[in-house]
């Protein structure tokens, strides 16, 4: 999944997790400057549009996203004091 997103945006930051590890069900944080400007279903389609086919078959059944510009992302973990997925 990573690898589809990275090659897609170029330049982002994407970090895949398997919570339940079914392989079935991830969570994406994806980092990129190519997000600025742009509304929460608009970055979400970016994301989408890279994964193609994949999205909603037996290979990606559920993907939860959170897309970041890379200001978004500092903000919210000096505001969390944490690192975000």
């Amino acid at each position: 999944i990573a690898e589809m997103i990275l090659s897609a945006l170029e330049g982002a930051d994407v970090v895949v997790d398997d919570p339940r590890g079914d392989r079935h069900h991830f969570e994406a944080r994806v980092v990129w400057n190519g997000f600025e400007g742009l509304p929460l279903v608009k970055r979400h389609r970016q994301v989408y549009g890279a994964l193609g086919e994949a999205m909603g078959t037996d290979r990606i059944h559920a993907l939860q996203l959170l897309c970041l510009t890379p200001a978004e992302h500092t903000e919210q973990q000096s505001k969390k004091g944490v690192q975000l997925l």
